[in-house]
């Protein structure tokens, strides 16, 4: 679990990038997922959109992509969520 202090640098960190994954009508897929896991343990830190046309529970969904990837939710802002995840082999984020 991250401190306030933490999420604060990764917000800070997050606000140059740019989403690196959309999801749209058909929500999440596992390849999505796989995707997904596989950028936070090269990026660790990463900024996913949700499209308007994805017509399901918006808080369930981040709620369920947070879960699969056993990542944590930094930020979310509108229809972009920044998720955190520390890298096993690839550390860049010192805390």
């Amino acid at each position: 679990m991250l401190n306030k202090i933490q999420i604060q640098n990764l917000k800070k960190r997050a606000h140059h990038l740019k989403p690196i994954f959309q999801i749209g009508k058909n929500g999440l897929s596992e390849d999505q997922i796989d995707n997904i896991s596989i950028a936070l343990e090269n990026r660790e830190l990463i900024k996913i959109s949700i499209l308007q046309n994805f017509s399901g529970d918006k808080e369930e969904l981040i709620f369920e992509l947070v879960r699969l990837t056993n990542s944590e939710l930094i930020q979310k802002i509108g229809r972009t969520i920044i998720i955190y995840k520390e890298s096993t082999n690839h550390k860049k984020i010192k805390l």
